[in-house]
């Protein structure tokens, strides 16, 4: 909210709590003698002068179309409610903001009302404000609900583009290309002359300035100031767009439109260490010239527009980008979550729109033709749109080899095994059965031979060849696990869950929660005869007793607590049970005698709070003894292949149900079959040594990146987003479908017309997004023509210091005009109708007579343009902390510029500042110095401010010392004249003049003298006092 508007609503909403504290309850019989006289006047004035000066100048903005600061004057009653008018002209807000003497001034953007105006109104609030009828027309529909009207489509922002014709100018001569005819134009009508070119020295050091942000060698300046070849200038702004610097220098600039951070903000501000990829994505894009739609398109939907793109994908980091706070109640679950639709809506609109778009959250904006119901259209295509991490594939075609070379290994060492299956392990088994001919003694266990393992959570499952059971793959938050297997035993009377370390879990296991534990919440069991008919009715088989080897409480984390009413309390085994075999016993109220083989169904429910609580390697087993003891192992073989043995010691028949009973039972002992077995799952669990990297991406459908609400249940989106009045989460309007705004959209469209449809069998993303993304790069019947515009602007900013419009994140009614309003539209139509090309903007522009201009001023031009604001000259720019901090570097020959990679907090850190770790909490302090942003929200433009520890920053810190030093160590200490002039080469890509060659020299001296005797190099130290100082000046931290 602009804080004109939030001062007009706090003085409105002052003024109703002092008007309710002063009024008095009326009293009979004290209405004014002279009332009747006063309202005669008032209704006479009202007719003659009042109505026509607020239908004119005041309605459309505070009761006609719309309702703006709630200040509603089209009756009577709806003005005197608004507490802008009082019980007397003196007392009445109204009259301080058309007097001017309080903010904000009105008529909002229009001349001042004349005195007699002034005048007319004062008096007749004076006279009781009488209205003799309401103004304008009251419609059905509520005021409050705006209308997007075809005049509000013809503000120049909204309109569609235009290409204007290149004005003729006087001067043609000055004039290189286009942009200089535009710009010329407005300087004659003005009676303004331009200059002319500066220097080539000074050029190619704003060039570098400007596109790089560094310094250029004196080896490239004598080059290009040597050069008589007519296309050097061109030739070098071709080789700086095409630097690798060229990126990392544009991506910083976009980075504060973004408003990107490396970590979650608020209190705890904890980091998002793989969000560093939107950033290299940035650099990237940049240096690659990609087109701008293509630009704006992938970071608002790149997953669903080139989801198997590494880039693309990374490119949705600029949604996720901003703040939010990971500590909350459930209380404020769903307002937060409405908080972060906001700023997704909110950057959206102000990055590429330049419109304050999430002014509309609490109500139809206040300036803007953006009904609220524009705003939450726009929030409902990022419903289901959460931060996530995912895993990329960032080296394709070595991946693919190493891919190809493991799939041959593990087709080599699955074939060998099923060799051995296939031909020698039957032999072997046929060996065993002659060699161990006895049966064996039945063990007090007997381990289910299991036939069906499903989890409601997708888990895949392992047999393993001990009869247990190995869950493999991420955990899930909860799960149901379901086990149906056959035992021979009769007259069972408990079952035992066994609980297993396996090397593969957390901690050993036995669960797969971080630290090893597990919940079981509930355990259940039915059983039935093998042979019953399919729709027989299994028993449902009552536990009533259960014990343990361990468990972690006698209470809610029992066993006995898995048998009872409530599936968030049960056996679990930390306190002590960690990283070792564990088991629990439960007990039937009934022995359950079958006659046969018998079915059990175990249901064991793991949906703990905590997550990932469930089950990693398990077994279940049933005995016939009383009361048996809770203990790991001592389990024999199940019913089902001690039968299938003695069937086959008499008919080794290898077609039966046996034998396949058999070999399978017999491939898990076997010690050969073993080791091929193993050196397969040796292979599988190695996996092929893809090198996938991890990335913050902002899509649906996509593990939520996690953070402490999920402790509480934090769903982090929830399906339907409405239409909130007030922006409460506690009135709902109505469901909202994804819309755009009407004001950027022709009349007789819809949202409908920009729909994209996922492909086919496509279910992950609702491809909203991409629809969206489709709208706002439509520059015809879409808000291209304003997406458009802006990036022009903001280019233009960062090349002259000041866009044609000077509001760069504001091209709404509250704005500010363009200066030069047919170049900005020449230029966005331009980019448009070539291919929306960001390197071909900067070439036109540096090209231009208007960027090559020399920084000279005199007072007679400066009378008639003392901002410059019709760019008769060049301004001077300072440059932002980055480009001081880096060009520092580069001329002490310490900058490392290698490039991508996670960031750092490191001051000390030699590579370019665009990787510094950006942790909201933490920001690097010489970066604040210099204007870097909180990086909470989109910053068009950073203020250039003026501090002493400014100063003190390159006189006392320790980074400048030590950059001093190694500009130090490159002059030729032997020769302090050449040592003088190669530190101004160095440092301002000129020699000294005769004065500051003297002056430095002099300092040399003094500082060499007061440094002999104190130890260490005085020469040395001299020259770093002198580097040190020219760190210090003007020339070194301005773009002339």
């Amino acid at each position: 909210m602009r804080p004109a508007m939030f001062q007009l609503r706090l003085v409105a909403a002052f003024s109703l709590l002092i008007t309710s504290l002063n009024a008095q309850p009326p009293t009979a019989g004290k209405i004014p003698p002279d009332h009747p006289e006063r309202a005669k006047k008032g209704l006479e004035l009202f007719r003659t002068a009042v109505r026509p000066i607020l239908t004119a100048k005041c309605l459309e903005c505070h009761g006609g179309q719309s309702v703006k600061s709630d200040f509603d004057l089209a009756t009577r009653d709806s003005l005197m409610n608004s507490g802008f008018v009082a019980e007397s002209a003196a007392e009445s807000q109204l009259v301080q903001l058309i007097t001017h003497t309080a903010e904000p001034h009105m008529p909002w953007k229009l001349p001042k009302l004349s005195e007699q105006e002034i005048s007319s109104i004062s008096k007749w609030i004076d006279l009781g404000a009488p209205y003799d009828a309401p103004l304008g027309n009251r419609t059905e529909k509520p005021a409050a609900e705006m209308t997007v009207s075809d005049k509000d489509r013809s503000f120049w922002s909204f309109r569609p583009l235009q290409s204007p014709t290149v004005p003729a100018v006087t001067s043609a001569s000055w004039c290189r290309n286009p942009i200089d005819h535009f710009v010329l134009a407005a300087q004659e009508s003005a009676g303004l002359r331009p200059n002319g070119p500066a220097e080539k020295r000074i050029l190619i050091r704003r060039a570098y300035a400007i596109l790089l942000g560094l310094p250029p060698t004196p080896e490239e300046v004598s080059d290009f100031v040597n050069s008589s070849d007519p296309q050097a200038w061109p030739n070098l702004i071709d080789r700086l767009l095409e630097s690798p610097q060229y990126g990392e220098r544009w991506a910083r600039h976009w980075m504060d439109v973004a408003r990107f951070a490396e970590s979650h903000g608020y209190e705890q501000d904890y980091d998002r260490p793989q969000a560093y990829f939107y950033r290299d994505f940035l650099i990237r894009a940049f240096n690659a010239d990609m087109p701008y739609n293509q630009f704006v398109r992938w970071q608002l939907a790149g997953d669903e527009l080139a989801p198997q793109t590494p880039d693309a994908m990374m490119a949705t980091g600029f949604l996720g980008a901003g703040a939010f706070p990971t500590q909350l109640t459930e209380t404020e679950f769903e307002s937060a979550r409405y908080d972060e639709l906001d700023d997704m809506v909110m950057t959206t609109g102000v990055t590429f729109l330049g419109l304050s778009v999430g002014c509309a959250r609490c109500h139809d904006h206040k300036f803007d033709p953006i009904p609220a119901r524009d705003y939450y259209s726009l929030a409902a295509a990022f419903t289901t749109t959460i931060r996530s991490e995912t895993q990329l594939d960032l080296a394709p075609d070595e991946n693919r080899r190493r891919q190809q070379a493991y799939d041959m290994q593990l087709q080599a060492a699955r074939q060998a095994a099923a060799d051995y299956r296939n031909t020698v392990l039957p032999e072997r088994l046929l060996d065993w059965l002659r060699d161990n001919s006895e049966e064996q003694a039945a063990a007090p266990w007997e381990t289910l031979h299991l036939k069906h393992v499903t989890s409601s959570a997708g888990t895949v499952f392992q047999p393993q060849p001990d009869g247990s059971i190995l869950s493999t793959g991420d955990p899930p938050e909860r799960e149901v696990i379901t086990l149906t297997g056959e035992t021979q035993r009769g007259a069972v009377t408990a079952v035992r869950l066994e609980a297993l370390t396996h090397q593969s879990l957390p901690q050993g296991g036995p669960g797969r929660a971080p630290n090893g534990n597990f919940a079981l919440g509930n355990i259940a069991v039915t059983c039935s005869p093998v042979d019953a008919a399919a729709d027989a009715t299994p028993l449902q088989v009552r536990l009533t007793a259960a014990r343990a080897t361990h468990q972690q409480d006698a209470g809610e984390l029992s066993a006995a607590a898995s048998i009872d009413d409530r599936e968030v309390s049960g056996w679990a085994v930390d306190a002590g049970g960690i990283g070792r075999d564990q088991a629990a016993v439960f007990d039937f109220e009934q022995p359950v005698s079958i006659a046969g083989p018998v079915r059990w169904t175990v249901t064991l429910t793991l949906n703990h709070p905590n997550p990932r609580h469930t089950l990693g390697r398990f077994r279940l087993s049933v005995t016939d003894r009383p009361m048996p003891q809770a203990e790991t192992g001592s389990s024999g073989l199940s019913g089902t292949v001690l039968a299938a043995l003695k069937f086959l010691r008499s008919n080794p028949d290898r077609s039966t149900e046996h034998w396949k009973t058999a070999i399978e039972w017999f491939a898990g002992i076997d010690p050969q079959m073993l080791q091929q077995l193993q050196a397969v799952a040796a292979l599988e669990k190695q996996g092929p040594g893809l090198q996938l990297a991890t990335v913050m991406v902002t899509s649906e459908g996509l593990p939520h990146l996690r953070h402490h609400a999920d402790d509480r249940g934090f769903p982090h989106f929830y399906p339907e987003t409405w239409l909130l009045k007030r922006g409460d989460v506690h009135q709902k309007q109505q469901v909202m479908q994804p819309g755009y705004l009407q004001v950027l959209m022709p009349a007789s469209t819809d949202s409908r017309d920009w729909l994209v449809q996922p492909p086919a069998g496509w279910t992950r993303t609702s491809y909203r997004r991409a629809s969206l993304a489709n709208w706002i790069t439509d520059p015809d019947r879409g808000a291209g023509r304003l997406a458009a515009r802006v990036i022009v602007n903001r280019l233009w900013q960062h090349h002259f210091g000041r866009g044609l419009v000077a509001t760069p994140n504001d091209f709404g009614i509250s704005g500010e005009r363009p200066s030069h309003p047919d170049l900005l539209e020449w230029l966005a139509a331009d980019l448009v109708h070539n291919g929306w090309t960001l390197k071909r903007l900067h070439r036109l522009i540096m090209t231009s007579s208007t960027w090559m201009q020399s920084g000279a001023a005199d007072e007679q031009r400066s009378q008639l343009d003392r901002e410059n604001v019709l760019l008769w000259r060049r301004s001077p720019m300072r440059l932002e902390a980055e480009a001081i901090r880096d060009s520092m570097l580069s001329v002490a020959g310490l900058l490392n510029l290698q490039q991508f990679g996670p960031g750092t907090l490191d001051q000390n850190m030699q590579r370019r500042s665009i990787y510094f770790f950006i942790k909201r909490s933490q920001l690097i302090p010489m970066m604040m110095l210099f204007d870097w942003p909180e990086h909470l929200v989109s910053i068009g433009q950073r203020p250039v401010t003026t501090v002493a520890p400014q100063a003190l920053m390159f006189m006392n810190s320790p980074q400048a010392r030590k950059w001093a030093t190694g500009f130090a160590n490159r002059l030729p200490a032997e020769n302090t004249a050449a040592a003088v002039n190669a530190a101004w080469q160095l440092a301002f890509s000129r020699l000294p003049s005769a004065e500051e060659q003297q002056a430095a020299l002099q300092f040399l001296k003094t500082q060499e003298m007061q440094q002999a005797g104190k130890g260490g190099n005085p020469r040395l130290q001299a020259l770093t006092d002198l580097c040190q100082t020219i760190f210090s000046m003007n020339e070194f931290v301005y773009s002339e």
